[in-house]
């Protein structure tokens, strides 16, 4: 199995409207309320108003998002898989 090495992790928020996250791996699903995203630390969900996708570098794993934030937090990383899917459906389809 390849071994991937983790990047370094941080969230940076300004004046609670710009959100910048580095160690992202991929952008699971967005809309202008909620942002699901796959970092090395495991899941990490935003949410909020008006949420748009300012910056988007895979490669070197930034993501920049602007808008209302009200609530960021990860997802359990020691669920299974299979659990962690069933409480993001339940999360999203509240």
């Amino acid at each position: 199995m390849e071994e991937r090495r983790q990047r370094p992790h941080e969230i940076i928020c300004k004046n609670r409207n710009m959100l910048e996250v580095s160690g992202v791996v991929g952008v699971e699903s967005f809309d202008s309320e909620e942002f699901l995203l796959g970092t090395d630390c495991g899941y990490l969900g935003i949410r909020g108003r008006e949420l748009h996708i300012k910056n988007l570098d895979l490669m070197s794993g930034m993501v920049t998002i602007e808008g209302q934030f009200d609530d960021i937090s990860y997802l359990d990383t020691n669920t299974p898989p299979s659990e962690r899917q069933k409480n993001l459906l339940g999360r999203l389809f509240k």
